[in-house]
């Protein structure tokens, strides 16, 4: 069993595990921190960006003014963004059987497998998961579409030049890998090939079994069991213990693993999520009293369903009910109408609401009195009906593409307005570092609801798998606080770490398979009891495997020769059907064998004792006879006629 892992990033995995003759992909997440290092898109005419210098070497040697642009003293790459793909070199992608997909944040590379690389197999995902990363890819994809860029930089990527570049573009990683996004009809190909499984429904192709288990971080995401007949692999990926509105993790099922594959913690492990929720409201509530404008950079699903609820309850109490919020993004309403339909994803609490009923959400209220609207960009209605003060919920959270560009660049030379962060996949300065200089104020505020090392080190405890596979950053403190060694795993034994591009070799073996007997041959069986309670009895037969299914039939007679009256060659005779020999099993006992063999004449024998049994020299002869406790060896120089009549008197 092996582990082929294609992505270095924790928390966007894509690992191929090998099991059973099945290739199973976990995961395929898209690293979209490579947008950083290009300049934003702007919605509209930016001439602060069009006038940004181009970068020549300081010695004047290598000159790419028309790739790379300067601002506040960092280089960008002056295109489309692109982004790190899976590593695609490590092994045939084609090969790869079935997909599984754990929350919508993990399957944004989607495209690039299935449509690139002769993939033909089955993704299986919940509908949630589905449909709203069906949402995230469109509104990505509509991002790029309507900036397009006239060229594409590619001389920077060539290495000699890279390494004159100045940091940190010097430094990124696999640029060669980086893609551009996907279009709409590879979006939409990718997930015809999705099954759509519910949460404990098991699904079953050869001799592996997957079932999808909650996983308690977003709608529909899931950890995954892989299991054959003797075998157990779990797949943690995106969990969450805290109560939001999914439906909490199962954890029951994922006791007596042999093997369990941990990714997905939070990224930011020394921040309390309700502590950081508290932090944004009075942040906002702070900059509107003073008559200044709010922007949060977001996903348009997730972490902004709870921000919605958490405002409802607060700006009432605060007095800013009358504060608008705005929600821009091409697939606003129909995230929004997601997030109210999918009742049987919810928690409990959630549920509940629907057979009331109301709508699970508080932001449906929201809407209907007006407080809440949302746009599907910043042109038509939006102008019009826009005011200030206002809270403005839109993405990306890059900053390098989305609506929020037009808002940095309308609100960031004004001190009263605040821009804060929630979502942690970014760093907040890196994704600032092309507006500097900025007036307006920065609050970061992560929200991340996924496990911490203090929860999953419990988990482990309670669910004691045999050995636990992890990506390396999980195995040693961050670097920035290399004394905090309670942000790391520590298990025994040691977690099995991985990076991009390594390929693990499981620590366990498979010891059994199930094999099943047709019934005819069950019935010539003859068992015999050694001790009681256990009975043996031999068989021949012969073993037809297919799809990983494993049978036992009887062995077929030869068919009979019709009489002629012509002779026949002897070669031309069907062959001699002879029975079976018994076989034997057991430990061959010492004396008595040494007894035979002085029987039959062999008298010097040397006898020496070992760690596993017993070796015979037989001196005369010039041959060696290992007995171990699981097997015999007679090792001879080509002495054929002792070797056979040696092996006779073996099996009695």
């Amino acid at each position: 069993m092996k582990l082929y892992c294609l992505s270095g990033h924790p928390t966007l995995p894509c690992n191929v595990l090998k099991f059973k003759s099945t290739t199973i992909m976990l995961d395929c997440g898209l690293d979209t921190t490579a947008a950083l290092y290009f300049l934003p898109l702007p919605l509209v005419h930016s001439p602060r960006l069009s006038k940004l210098p181009g970068w020549v070497s300081k010695d004047g040697a290598v000159n790419l003014e028309k790739e790379l642009k300067e601002c506040s003293g960092r280089v960008f790459v002056d295109s489309q963004p692109e982004f790190c793909l899976p590593e695609k070199e490590l092994l045939d992608l084609s090969t790869i059987d079935v997909i599984l997909i754990s929350n919508y944040h993990c399957m944004m590379a989607l495209p690039y497998i299935t449509e690139h690389t002769g993939f033909t197999g089955t993704v299986y995902a919940t509908e949630p998961t589905l449909q709203i990363g069906r949402l995230l890819m469109e509104e990505l994809v509509t991002f790029m579409e309507r900036v397009p860029k006239a060229q594409a930089a590619t001389c920077w990527k060539n290495k000699e030049i890279q390494r004159l570049l100045p940091g940190p573009l010097k430094d990124a990683v696999d640029v060669w890998s980086w893609r551009k996004c996907y279009s709409v009809q590879e979006v939409n190909s990718a997930l015809s090939k999705v099954q759509l499984v519910g949460y404990s429904q098991k699904e079953l192709f050869g001799a592996v079994q997957v079932t999808p288990l909650s996983s308690g971080y977003s709608l529909g995401s899931s950890n995954w069991i892989i299991q054959s007949h003797y075998e157990k692999v779990s797949y943690v990926s995106g969990s969450s213990l805290l109560t939001t509105h999914p439906q909490p993790m199962e954890q029951s099922s994922l006791k007596n693993s042999d093997v369990l594959i941990l990714t997905g913690l939070t990224q930011i492990p020394t921040a309390n999520p309700d502590g950081m929720l508290g932090e944004f409201c009075s942040n906002l509530a702070m900059t509107i009293r003073a008559g200044g404008n709010v922007l949060v950079p977001c996903y348009s699903s997730g972490v902004i369903y709870d921000l919605l609820e958490c405002l409802y309850q607060f700006m009432d109490s605060a007095n800013l009910g009358s504060t608008p919020f705005y929600f821009i993004s091409p697939v606003a309403n129909s995230s929004l109408e997601f997030s109210q339909i999918f009742a049987e994803w919810l928690c409990q609490n959630k549920q509940s609401k629907v057979y009331l009923p109301e709508p699970p959400f508080p932001h449906a209220e929201l809407i209907q009195t007006n407080k809440l609207k949302h746009y599907p960009s910043i042109h038509g209605d939006f102008s019009s009906e826009f005011r200030q003060p206002c809270v403005v919920f839109t993405g990306h959270p890059s900053l390098r593409f989305g609506d929020v560009v037009h808002f940095m660049e309308l609100w960031g030379k004004s001190s009263l307005n605040t821009i804060i962060f929630t979502e942690p996949d970014f760093s907040y300065l890196d994704a600032l570092a092309p507006y500097q200089p900025l007036a307006m104020k920065c609050v970061y505020c992560p929200i991340d609801t996924r496990l911490n090392f203090h929860q999953v080190s419990k988990l482990l405890k309670d669910i004691q798998p045999l050995h636990v596979v992890c990506p390396e950053p999980y195995t040693q403190p961050p670097p920035a606080q290399p004394h905090r060694s309670d942000l790391m795993l520590e298990l025994q034994p040691p977690p099995m770490a991985y990076r991009r591009c390594s390929v693990l070799g499981l620590p366990f073996r498979r010891r059994y398979e199930r094999i099943h007997l047709l019934p005819e041959l069950a019935r010539s069986l003859v068992p015999s009891e050694i001790k009681a309670g256990v009975s043996v009895a031999t068989v021949s037969a012969v073993l037809q495997s297919k799809d990983n299914k494993h049978v036992l039939q009887p062995v077929p007679k030869p068919a009979p020769v019709p009489p002629s009256k012509k002779r026949k060659r002897v070669t031309e005779e069907p062959p001699e059907v002879l029975n079976p020999k018994p076989l034997l099993s057991g430990a061959v006992p010492l004396e008595p064998f040494l007894a035979m063999l002085h029987k039959n004449g062999i008298t010097e024998v040397k006898v020496e004792e070992t760690a596993d049994g017993h070796i015979l020299h037989l001196q005369t002869e010039d041959v060696l006879i290992q007995l171990e406790e699981d097997a015999t060896h007679i090792i001879c120089d080509n002495n054929e006629p002792l070797r056979k009549p040696g092996s006779e008197l073996l099996c009695g």
